[in-house]
């Protein structure tokens, strides 16, 4: 089938704007300097919030 107009680059464009991959926002880890997501987990040192810390040694 054959669509009957032809879609605009604008329009095209405009619909796919948000479709962008916007960067990661990393924050520093307070105990170990390395980077790691807000509210998570510390991949190196296991810390968490000031009066939580996880062991990662298993």
């Amino acid at each position: 089938m054959i669509p009957t107009k032809k879609t605009s680059k604008t329009r095209t464009r405009t619909r796919r704007a948000h479709q962008a991959i916007k960067p990661v926002n990393y924050t520093v880890c307070e105990k170990c300097g390395n980077a790691k997501l807000p509210h998570a987990m510390c991949a190196q040192c296991g810390y968490v919030n000031k009066s939580l810390s996880i062991n990662t040694n298993e």
